[in-house]
């Protein structure tokens, strides 16, 4: 039996090392060695639909159309949501302002970093 950990989201023990972190193979969380088990700190890498590391501050387009819940007004494709905040615990989902629409929290699948 390996040293390696199961994954902390999916629980899959399909992980594997890499450098300085450990990744799951089924879901594709990465996590660091140092954290292990204890997810604290900033640990969880929020990653845009290509693959790049996303920051609180940075701004982000959306990649397609999108429905906003309470809102008669789209997300269109290519709007920019400027300064995001990163949500504490969530690597899918950030919060963030458009120019007509405030308070949104968005997938990371629906974003590209600007």
């Amino acid at each position: 039996m390996s040293d390696i950990p199961a994954c902390p989201l999916c629980a899959m023990e399909n992980t594997y090392a890499d450098g300085g972190n450990y990744i799951c193979a089924d879901c594709g969380h990465e996590w660091s060695m140092e954290a292990g088990a204890d997810q604290g700190g900033q640990a969880l890498l929020v990653r845009d639909v290509n693959g790049n590391v996303l920051n609180s501050g940075d701004t982000v387009t959306v990649i397609k159309d999108l429905k906003v819940k309470g809102s008669s007004i789209p997300l269109k494709q290519g709007t920019l949501i400027r300064n995001i905040r990163l949500v504490d615990g969530d690597d899918e989902h950030i919060e963030g302002n458009s120019d007509k629409i405030k308070g949104l929290v968005l997938k990371v699948c629906f974003l590209k970093k600007a």
